[in-house]
């Protein structure tokens, strides 16, 4: 719905190849976790690995249980988030209860993971609303397919933009003042902001 214009393939997370990237900028939604080793997940595996050579953009869900990115829960941790912290074109997504404003700040989802005071994953996480009461829909798998739309409508116009370029387009724009009390290990770097993100002619 964010990027209506865009190539839409789906691929099921439990395919057994690895993953194919198309020609032109690649935008991979990830709104799931992993609680096995990547290296069992041929398709896993091959996604680490396009995300740390910076092949595609890659967005990932935060998580819903209201901890640090990578944290263990009940004997659970995504591995899926562990492998891909660090890698150049990934951006992993929180939840906010709503799109902020100046005038009308918003917060980050009671359920929704947050950034954590690593640093490798607060500069790669972003934030943006998601009004459960108007879309019926929530939890950071619908934040992250924002994000994803983001990067595609930014390609669209930037061309000639590698994926790292985009991701980090996408981060450096992000907003803290339409947060409520931003701190850098709950919000990451912000808001996520699609107009600020678009302005610039070009990017580098």
């Amino acid at each position: 719905m964010v990027a209506p214009g865009a190539k839409i393939l789906e691929l099921d997370y439990l395919e057994p190849g690895p993953l194919t990237l198309e020609d032109g900028l690649n935008v991979i939604n990830l709104s799931y976790g992993l609680e096995n080793p990547v290296s069992e997940y041929p398709l896993e595996q091959s996604i680490v690995d396009a995300a740390r050579a910076g092949a595609a953009v890659f967005t990932k869900a935060a998580g819903n249980k209201a901890v640090a990115v990578g944290t263990p829960t009940e004997g659970d941790i995504d591995f899926l988030a562990l492998d891909l912290t660090g890698a150049p074109s990934t951006i992993f997504v929180g939840a906010l209860e709503h799109n902020g404003t100046p005038e009308n700040k918003a917060k980050l989802a009671s359920y929704s993971n947050y950034a954590g005071s690593g640093s490798e994953v607060q500069n790669h996480f972003l934030t943006v609303g998601v009004d459960s009461d108007k879309i019926g829909l929530s939890g950071t798998s619908v934040a992250a397919p924002v994000i994803a739309g983001y990067a595609a409508i930014l390609g669209s116009k930037f061309t000639t933009a590698t994926p790292t370029q985009i991701t980090n387009q996408l981060l450096d724009t992000a907003r803290t003042d339409t947060l409520v009390n931003y701190d850098a290990a709950t919000y990451g770097r912000g808001e996520a902001s699609l107009s600020r993100a678009l302005a610039p002619v070009s990017i580098e």
